[in-house]
C-alpha cells in the first residue's frame, strides 16, 4: 500500500470561483499559522490567475492523506 500527502489550499476568485492550490508532501508537523501565512502570501503576490482572475480571499486548507493498493492483473 502507498500512502501520499496533499496539502490542499482553496481560494476564492475575484470572480467568484474558488480555486485549489495543491502541494504534494507537506511536511508532518506543519501548523495552521504557517499554512495561514503561506496563502496569504499567495495572495498578495497577485503570481497565480486562475482563467485571468486574480485570488481574492482564504476559503480553508486541509491536508489530504490517500491510500493505494495496486494489483498486477497482467
Amino acid at each position: 500500500m502507498k500512502t501520499t500527502k496533499r496539502l490542499l489550499m482553496r481560494f476564492k476568485t475575484t470572480a467568484d470561483k474558488v480555486c485549489s492550490i495543491a502541494v504534494d508532501n507537506p511536511k508532518d508537523d506543519i501548523q495552521e499559522t504557517e499554512i495561514r501565512a503561506v496563502m496569504t502570501l499567495i495572495l498578495s503576490s497577485n503570481v497565480f490567475l486562475p482563467n485571468g482572475d486574480e485570488l481574492g480571499a482564504l476559503v480553508d486548507a486541509k491536508i489530504v492523506t490517500t491510500n493505494t493498493n495496486e494489483y498486477e492483473l497482467a
